[in-house]
């Protein structure tokens, strides 16, 4: 199921797609050199795409805190939390796959490479059970994955190098996709570039840049020069996620922007004014303590913070709330909730998937047919999933035999269990472990003999061997025994 972005227009006026499913697979690099437009690029990227993906933005200069009241992102000032708090709010980001804005304005250069080193260290060591895909989106990627040692430690640089070379390289199968942004090229760390698959390239200037953006563009060298030519807010692009042959791009509008964007230039002050002698003048009243009058908002609390993350809705999926609650309503979503379990359970190799990515395509397809606020976590999803895979209908008396039967048994398990007993129900043959392989999510015909093991020793089945070799399982909850199969066939 492909779900695409517009991010903005081709020379001609057509619309230049962005595909986040191939996107979170293959990852995005993303140069320019100042006044080029990479962060609108981004901008427009994350609020095209918020309601279908999870979103970590890595921001070390704060532009991108505005995505938080029209989209519900929520801040994280990582000047105001120490590095254990940095690392639980980073473990609650993953676990309730909250869209986060990491930030780092406030620090000094060593001190944003060590946090966003421990923030995204903390995503990536998440446990299995949380890899959600998530966009993970770099600013001034320069900063943490530097080419070469600068003005920082060797230890800090290592660690950030190492989180960064994580998240490009390694990132993919744990759901993380890094989109990187950078000045140039040439100061941004090779092995951390290398693993991007799509490029968008913005204005450059310097010689060895144009050289090396043409080069991943796939162009001759003498094109570089175009490179140079490109107008801000303009790209080159290509990748699997945006076009196989290069396009030239005009990033579309964007409806936030930057807390501190200048706009145009300011009137001076009148000519006639004595300007040294104000700036000589002893001040009439002493001046203001800095602190006592704050800034801006105080930063929340760490605890008010994992709270925040933990009642974390994700853009799109808030359900519209009904003045007047309908029955009919509630049934027909519920219909379509199923609808979409058994489309997804349909699906070739689906349950060789992470349960990670099949609730991230399922909620994806719930939105898709505007069915708001499915109402299931992860682990009710798992259940609901399992039963879709076996084909359990609840509205049908022998299938709510069975769920009773099945109802202790774990969620990963119940599927290969419930078409079992559903066979042996109806006196059909045994499925053979080729099917149960299927069911289970497995290549390997040692788990399958193990799963039975499992399943004959808490009681649940007894699986008999006739003298011709024929096997069959009987569940004794029900009191039927499937119909035998050659043991030749089952492997």
């Amino acid at each position: 199921m492909s779900a695409s972005v517009i991010i903005g227009s081709d020379p001609s006026g057509a619309p230049v797609p962005v595909d986040i499913e191939e996107l979170l697979a293959t990852r995005l690099l993303v140069q320019g050199n100042s006044g080029s437009g990479k962060s609108h690029l981004l901008r427009r990227l994350l609020e095209e795409s918020a309601s279908l993906v999870q979103q970590v933005v890595i921001d070390p200069e704060g532009d991108f805190v505005t995505l938080a009241e029209p989209f519900g992102h929520v801040v994280i000032d990582g000047s105001a939390y120490s590095g254990d708090e940095i690392a639980r709010l980073a473990a609650r980001i993953r676990k309730h796959r909250a869209s986060v804005v990491l930030a780092l304005d406030g620090l000094e250069l060593e001190a944003q490479m060590r946090c966003a080193a421990q923030f995204l260290a903390t995503l990536f060591d998440a446990p299995r059970e949380e890899w959600y895909p998530a966009l993970v989106v770099v600013d001034e990627a320069q900063i943490f994955a530097p080419a070469a040692a600068g003005d920082v430690s060797d230890e800090v640089r290592r660690l950030s190098l190492a989180a960064m070379t994580n998240l490009m390289c390694r990132g993919r199968k744990r759901g993380l996709a890094g989109i990187i942004a950078t000045q140039r090229l040439a100061k941004l760390a090779k092995n951390v570039a290398a693993e991007a698959s799509n490029f968008l390239m913005g204005r450059t200037f310097l010689d060895i840049d144009m050289v090396r953006a043409a080069d991943l563009l796939g162009m001759e060298r003498r094109q570089a020069e175009q490179i140079r030519d490109l107008a801000r807010g303009h790209f080159l692009g290509l990748g699997p996620a945006i076009s196989r042959r290069p396009v030239a791009v005009k990033i579309g509008d964007v409806r936030t922007r930057a807390r501190n964007v200048i706009q145009g230039l300011t009137p001076l002050p009148a000519a006639g004014q004595d300007m040294e002698a104000l700036l000589l003048a002893e001040p009439a009243v002493p001046e203001p303590v800095p602190c006592a009058m704050p800034l801006g908002p105080e930063a929340a609390d760490s605890g008010e913070l994992l709270e925040q993350i933990a009642s974390y809705v994700p853009a799109g999926e808030e359900a519209e709330v009904s003045t007047e609650p309908s029955l009919f309503a509630a049934q027909e979503q519920a219909a379509g909730v199923s609808a979409v379990l058994a489309e997804l359970a349909a699906e070739p190799d689906c349950t060789f998937q992470p349960v990670a990515a099949l609730f991230q395509d399922f909620t994806l397809r719930c939105r898709m047919k505007r069915i708001a606020g499915h109402g299931l976590d992860v682990t009710a999803f798992r259940r609901r999933f399992a039963l879709a895979v076996a084909g359990a209908d609840e509205a049908d008396p022998d299938w709510a035999e069975l769920l009773r039967i099945a109802g202790d048994v774990q969620d990963d398990l119940v599927a290969p269990f419930l078409v079992i007993a559903r066979a042996a129900q109806r006196g059909e043959p045994c499925p053979d472990d080729a099917e149960l392989s299927r069911i289970y999510g497995t290549s390997s015909p040692g788990r399958i003999r193990r799963l039975l093991e499992h399943f004959e020793k808490a009681g649940l089945i007894v699986v008999r061997t006739d003298f011709g070799g024929r096997r069959s399982i009987g569940i004794p909850a029900l009191g039927a025994t499937t119909a035998p199969v050659d043991q030749d066939v089952t492997g």
